[in-house]
């Protein structure tokens, strides 16, 4: 198996960047997530996983000024709007033509909050989570369709990602969703990974990497469990079109149980970091 693409995404929900080689530091690669939008009327953290508020993020290309160092793991960034309106994090505007951009009032920071929490809508497709977590997370309705108020980076804390690290998906799994469901596109910009590993076989090959360590190329990394999908998955961005099928084939082909959480819908696995280095395109994997 190798590293057939690396990626890092310098602002949540936001487009990322495919780069050569990345440093995995303890807490994941490093830069990855460091900026993120917050709703200024209410602190959560922006997440395009409540569309209706924030899809717009997912139409935006975040680009670091510098790279990141563990000295400096968050420098400022460059963000082009679909209209190409340039603005960086330095500007004494960005705060407002982010606000402008998106509706509502918000701020640009990477100072993560102390007790961080992003919406998440469940969208109408059968299989996706336990319906007692949706049910128990609720915190309203929003056109019939529940959102939830969930607390972010559980298993990294004082981060902007979602729940772990580090996130990996085969080129094996996509694969296989696209014999089961040929009518989707089950392209690597959907699911927004750290690392897409190719050759690993046939199937949902990583759903067997589960407490297992995984080496990247310099790096090595525990896998925690296998990556629970959401609406994200669904949404239009660059030439991909807003496709529910994408959830749906999750939800029917490859719904996993996660230890102590239930049945979900996978693709992928996030893991945590065990031995810091730097993975390069290209290099060799092992379980």
């Amino acid at each position: 198996m190798e590293i057939s693409e690396v990626w890092r995404f310098p602002v949540k929900s936001m487009l990322g960047q495919q780069l050569e080689r990345v440093a995995v530091t303890a807490t994941g690669v490093l830069g990855d997530r460091a900026w993120a939008v917050v709703d200024a009327s209410d602190g959560k953290v922006a997440s395009a996983k409540n569309p209706r508020k924030w899809r717009a993020l997912l139409a935006c290309q975040a680009e670091f000024l510098d790279e990141p160092t563990e000295e400096t793991p968050a420098p400022d960034v460059r963000i082009t709007f679909p209209d190409g309106v340039v603005v960086t994090s330095a500007d004494a505007g960005v705060h407002d033509s982010l606000s402008e951009y998106l509706g509502r009032p918000v701020t640009l920071t990477s100072r993560v909050p102390e007790a961080p929490i992003f919406e998440e809508t469940w969208p109408d497709v059968e299989g996706i989570a336990p319906a007692e977590v949706i049910e128990s997370t609720r915190a309203r309705f929003d056109e019939d369709e529940s959102v939830s108020d969930l607390s972010l980076a559980m298993a990294a804390p004082g981060s902007f990602l979602d729940l772990a690290p580090i996130h990996l998906v085969t080129t094996a799994s996509l694969a296989e969703f696209g014999r089961r469901q040929p009518d989707s596109e089950f392209a690597i910009a959907r699911f927004r990974p750290n690392f897409v590993i190719e050759d690993a076989g046939e199937g949902f090959v990583e759903n067997a990497w589960v407490g297992a360590n995984v080496r990247l190329g310099a790096a090595t990394v525990n896998v925690l469990m296998p990556t629970m999908r959401c609406v994200m998955t669904t949404m239009a961005q660059g030439d991909l079109p807003e496709d529910r099928g994408v959830l749906r084939a999750a939800s029917t082909h490859n719904r996993v149980e996660i230890a102590g959480l239930g049945k979900w819908a996978c693709v992928g696995v996030y893991a945590g970091v065990v031995t810091p280095g730097v993975v390069v395109t290209g290099d060799a994997v092992a379980v």
